[in-house]
């Protein structure tokens, strides 16, 4: 407990210190402040789509559009404004769609006997949610909406013995 105490402003810290990617900054820079992207995904337009995704347990996600070696913009999707977006053109959205606009999942998992997967996604919020999104075996988007996020659940002391 000690311990988490004195680490925690150095993890706060170290999350300050880094910056939104900028509009004009080269590709070399973004890579040089980020590191290599989680993914890369080709956009209509010509240009490419950087993912940052903070992991499984993490609750940000970049995307950042390069053009010609320069980003054009940065965007944190992992938030209800940009769920609420998502939610109006879901249905129909393929895998690939999925993936350049919310990036990969904190968790994916397959739901009942029709084959279908459930992808989640945590999120910066005070309430124990996360965003979820069912794709059918087709690979097809067929909805998001919110639900409880698992780690909020308290533990089972009552367990059979």
């Amino acid at each position: 407990m000690r311990t988490s105490i004195f680490l925690l402003p150095l993890a706060l810290a170290a999350c300050a210190g880094l910056q939104a990617p900028q509009p004009g900054q080269s590709e070399s820079q973004l890579v040089q402040q980020y590191g290599a992207p989680s993914g890369r995904y080709p956009m209509a337009d010509g240009s490419t789509r950087f993912e940052y995704a903070s992991g499984p347990f993490g609750r940000t996600t970049w995307m950042v559009d390069v053009r010609d070696g320069r980003v054009t913009q940065a965007r944190q999707v992992l938030n209800e404004a940009h769920f609420a977006e998502f939610q109006a053109k879901a249905p129909g959205m393929s895998r690939d769609e999925l993936l350049r606009t919310l990036g990969r999942p904190g968790e994916r998992k397959g739901v009942g006997w029709q084959g279908s997967e459930l992808w989640s996604y945590r999120y910066p919020t005070n309430d124990c949610l996360w965003f979820q999104v069912t794709l059918g075996r087709d690979g097809v988007v067929r909805d998001g909406g919110y639900n409880i996020d698992p780690r909020c659940d308290p533990p089972n002391d009552k367990a059979p013995k």
